[in-house]
């Protein structure tokens, strides 16, 4: 099954991160990620862009009304994400209680990610994307 992980924080969690050095970061980080390989679940991981580089499409009226970042509202925004392929969503549970930056304010939202399968199988557009899919070695 595959889950992502979700990185979440407050704007002061990201205050408090302001005392840990670039290089502690990399490493807490990079440990992490090395454990995810050895055990062989990790699929993708990546960080995000501060939120001030950011685009908001909202299409609540026509035409979407564009926005550039950053944002007031820092809690509805994530930080990046780890993409997972583990045996049950209790083992996404036990990877997500041993990321690296944790403590007041941070958070990791765990959502299943439904596989190809789990979707109509007659509907041409599912049968596109299984040929590219299959074409690109995903499946």
């Amino acid at each position: 099954m595959k889950f992502i992980l979700i990185m979440r924080a407050t704007d002061e969690a990201y205050a408090n991160m302001g005392d840990v050095s670039f290089d502690e970061m990399l490493e807490s980080v990079g440990q992490f990620n090395d454990e995810l390989i050895r055990a062989g679940v990790l699929i993708a991981a990546e960080g995000l862009a501060d939120a001030s580089e950011g685009v908001v499409v909202d299409y609540s009226q026509e035409p979407p009304v564009i926005t550039d970042g950053p944002y007031g509202e820092t809690k509805e925004l994530f930080n990046g994400f780890y993409l997972v392929n583990v045996a049950s969503k209790e083992e996404a549970i036990e990877w997500a209680k041993r990321m690296p930056l944790t403590g007041p304010g941070f958070q990791t939202e765990i959502r299943r990610v439904p596989t190809i399968d789990e979707f109509p199988q007659d509907n041409k557009w599912i049968q596109k994307e299984r040929a590219w899919r299959e074409s690109t070695g995903q499946l």
